[in-house]
């Protein structure tokens, strides 16, 4: 009988070793999986948030480019209620519609029976749009974009021709160079009163153009008016 081929493993035998130290292995192994997997829940809250943030930071920056280049104005741009960036310009005011228009004024004057007349035609360029001296916002929410400014308005009229179509004296009630001048004020007043529509179209015109240039990836909500700076 072969005694040696029937004699039980040493104690310390290396079959024993290589199991023990394999268990010790993958009790390692889940170990370190079990940590990695924890960390990985446990941050991804905070993870989800600042990708969130980066997303939306983006989105600010690419409103704040487009207001540059349409208006030449960096808005207040809030993110999640932190101020991101602060108000700046380099012009004034923005124009972003303007019209031709075209009216008559006529005056006539009766004096002890003598009758002055003047009768005037005047065209005018009349633009609206933005005194980008007031306050102009954007905030950016995770859900929406709210952009706040101030209502357009009347920025300017101005001259392009003016005709006398008549200019009549009395025998005694003439036309003074002071009768003349006071008719001629009355045009662009009448011209300014003729485009009391224009500040909406105005308004209406930039927000399209705002919403077709940004694109955004969230509904945009325009809010007029804004309040002025400090106020």
């Amino acid at each position: 009988m072969d005694l040696e081929k029937n004699r039980p493993p040493a104690k310390g035998s290396p079959r024993r070793m290589n199991c023990a130290l394999a268990a010790v292995l993958i009790v390692l192994i889940l170990a370190l999986l079990g940590a990695f997997i924890f960390y990985r829940v446990e941050g991804w809250p905070q993870r989800s948030v600042d990708a969130g943030v980066s997303g939306l930071e983006r989105i600010a920056r690419d409103a704040r480019d487009q207001f540059v280049r349409l208006a030449h104005l960096q808005p207040q741009v809030t993110v999640k209620d932190r101020v991101y960036l602060e108000q700046k310009t380099t012009v004034a005011e923005l124009s972003v519609v303007s019209r031709k228009v075209e009216v008559e004024h006529e005056m006539e004057h009766t004096w002890a029976g003598s009758t002055k007349r003047v009768r005037l035609h005047g065209t005018f360029l009349v633009k609206a749009g933005f005194d980008l001296r007031k306050k102009f916002s954007v905030k950016i929410e995770p859900k929406e974009i709210i952009v706040e400014l101030p209502h357009a308005e009347l920025l300017s009229v101005e001259e392009q021709s003016v005709e006398v179509l008549a200019l009549e004296n009395g025998f005694w009630n003439r036309v003074s160079s002071t009768d003349l001048e006071s008719e001629l004020a009355v045009l662009p007043r009448l011209a300014r009163e003729k485009s009391a529509d224009l500040p909406a179209e105005a308004e209406t015109t930039f927000n399209h153009q705002l919403l077709e240039e940004f694109r955004p990836p969230l509904p945009v909500h325009t809010i007029f008016p804004a309040p002025t700076p400090g106020g």
